[in-house]
């Protein structure tokens, strides 16, 4: 799984990728904590992740095309820095009256993100090449993300609770800084040669006549979409169901070791089994997963299948990303990427909206039922349009 780590220029854009995303996760429990702090508003609190859906939905398609149109080593440089100034924005919050800062320091952040992940993930075929060690810099950066959300939220909260909220603020800013530096010690890649200078429509029109890039699209949306539907009732579940926030703490914690052990599963398998098998079992094996732990009335099971979801759900992201980056042009690499992140904004959002609703007319056994035969139908889709190899 460390061939990737051989490549120097990767190296520095995994430890950017690294400082960066804890220092982000540090102030996923801190950021609404402080806002419902100074306004004890439930309401007020939401807002917070509501910010974190407007720019993928809004700026996501000009993003990449910025991406596939400039330098990506300096897109990264810039959106870092853009980031530094946004999150500098939540030292100014003192009182109730500076809330809307918080919400223009959120989309500020989340914008800089928007125009950050696109080229990252188009620059690393371009470092990496698109053979065996693609692969493996997917499952290296897919641990690197399961450590993160495993340790980075907790340890946040509990910094936040200890040092209080401005120590935690700058050293998200200091995180953006240090990812700006290694990014910019990491050698120029050319984007390769175009006739035309890169468009939305350009892109559109590449997605609309690639089958592998469309019917990724489609699988990966209508997976995320299930899933959030269920990320959003995990809290009242675990509370109603499996004991408490503690009890909730742990399930959070299994999903982020099954995310950790799908990485290298997913390096291991992604380079031996075609796209469209893969994905439909590893989408099957979630939708059961799904079931399974919505219907657990104890914390074994919960544990347990929490750990199949982790593990399935990252070999269903990693080899995602990895067929798409194989199988798209580097002109155009930055479009479909950021195509993948707007539908992805766009499914969380539909998702979390739409599990409380059909739980609310329902239960959320039912909901949770009806979200892994989507999941299941939708591993049969992939193995019905990615089965070739």
């Amino acid at each position: 799984m460390i061939e990737a780590l051989g490549v120097p220029d990767f190296r520095l854009l995994w430890l950017a990728r690294l400082i960066s995303q804890l220092g982000t996760w540090l102030l996923v429990v801190a950021v609404p904590a402080y806002v419902f702090e100074l306004t004890g508003s439930v309401a007020a609190t939401g807002l917070t992740m509501a910010a974190e859906f407007l720019p993928p939905l809004l700026l996501g398609p000009i993003a990449g095309v910025l991406v596939d149109r400039w330098d990506r080593r300096r897109v990264m440089i810039a959106a870092d820095l853009f980031r530094v100034a946004a999150v500098a924005m939540l030292l100014l919050v003192h009182t109730p009256q500076d809330l809307w800062l918080v919400y223009a320091a959120l989309i500020a952040e989340s914008a800089g993100a928007v125009l950050f992940r696109p080229a990252a993930q188009a620059q690393t075929p371009a470092v990496v090449g698109t053979g065996t060690a693609l692969s493996s810099a997917n499952a290296v950066n897919g641990v690197t993300d399961g450590a993160v959300r495993l340790i980075g939220a907790p340890l946040g909260g509990a910094l936040f609770a200890t040092a209080g909220f401005t120590p935690l603020v700058l050293v998200d800013a200091a995180t953006y800084v240090v990812s700006a530096v290694l990014v910019a010690f990491t050698a120029g890649h050319a984007l390769a040669a175009s006739t035309s200078r890169p468009s939305i429509r350009a892109g559109v029109a590449f997605i609309r006549h690639s089958p592998v890039v469309r019917s990724l699209l489609l699988v990966s949306t209508v997976f995320l979409a299930a899933n959030a539907c269920l990320s959003a009732l995990l809290i009242p579940y675990g509370v109603t169901v499996l004991g408490g926030s503690t009890q909730i703490g742990l399930v959070i914690s299994a999903l982020g070791v099954g995310f950790l052990i799908g990485a290298p599963v997913m390096r291991l398998l992604v380079d031996r089994m075609t796209a469209g098998y893969l994905l439909g079992a590893s989408l099957a094996v979630t939708g059961l997963g799904f079931v399974g732990l919505f219907t657990s009335r104890t914390m074994p099971p919960a544990l347990a299948t929490a750990v199949v979801i982790g593990l399935a759900g990252s070999v269903t992201l990693g080899a995602t990303q990895t067929v798409l980056q194989r199988v798209t042009p580097d002109e155009v690499l930055g479009r479909t990427g950021a195509a993948m992140f707007t539908a992805e904004a766009a499914a969380t959002l539909f998702g979390a909206l739409a599990g409380p609703a059909v739980a609310a007319a329902t239960s959320v056994v039912w909901t949770a039922a009806l979200a892994g035969v989507t999941t299941i139908l939708c591993g049969l889709l992939a193995v019905a349009l990615l089965r070739r190899p």
